[in-house]
């Protein structure tokens, strides 16, 4: 990676976030958030190599999971809004939420791999 503003232990934060299925421009935009009081989508594009669509559409899962909030910036004369964006809860809770998710499909893998024991036991294959 090595993208500006990125350490060794964000590129590893966000292997690790990517690793719970997590698309690759949403774990990098949360690895810079995590890292900032708050900041602006263009500040994010540039620190992460992310394109302005990419930054974007990570934002918006982001603030659908509720782990985002946004705020707009007044700013003088005609063009886009500005915002700022800031991370609504600690990272330890997002961390929480992912562990949550990630006990959810272990269950599920489980439980899968169980009904297939079952299913070729009772030869209902």
């Amino acid at each position: 990676m090595g993208e500006r503003g990125f350490s060794k232990k964000d590129e590893t934060l966000v292997e690790m976030l990517m690793n719970t299925g997590m698309p690759k421009n949403v774990a990098k935009t949360l690895a810079f958030l995590r890292k900032k009081e708050e900041t602006t989508s263009v500040e994010i594009e540039l620190s992460t190599a992310l394109r302005q669509p990419e930054v974007s559409i990570a934002m918006q899962e982001l603030r659908r999971r509720k782990w985002v909030t946004k705020r707009d910036i007044k700013k003088e004369g005609k063009g886009r809004p500005v915002h700022a964006y800031k991370l609504s809860i600690p990272f330890d809770k997002i961390v929480e939420a992912l562990e949550k998710e990630e006990r959810k499909r272990i269950e599920r893998i489980e439980a899968n791999i169980e009904a297939l024991k079952t299913a070729i036991l009772t030869a209902q294959v």
